[in-house]
């Protein structure tokens, strides 16, 4: 199993529900490098990559996110972009 990196949309209620947080933690923990951010419309996005079988963690984990989150949807799609060492929370 190679690297991957992902483009993720989480909508639903994520965002005031401390669910960036929540996802810089589960990222972290799996040695996860990218970054999350809230969008206007209400969604969440991030940016992930790293091994393929922690990304797949991740991204199941995020179909349920914190305790206050309701999860309607979450949408990959490949990452057209570089991700840089770390992940943190960008906006």
């Amino acid at each position: 199993m190679g690297d991957v990196a992902l483009e993720i949309r989480v909508t639903g209620r994520v965002q005031g529900v401390s669910f960036r947080a929540w996802t810089q933690d589960q990222a972290r923990a799996l040695g996860l490098d990218g970054w999350v951010r809230n969008e206007p419309d209400g969604a969440v996005t991030a940016l992930v990559a790293g091994p393929e079988d922690r990304v797949a963690r991740l991204v199941e984990g995020l179909h349920s996110g914190p305790p206050a989150a309701r999860v309607d949807r979450v949408e990959t799609a490949p990452a057209g972009e570089e991700v840089a060492p770390g992940f943190r929370v960008t906006g």
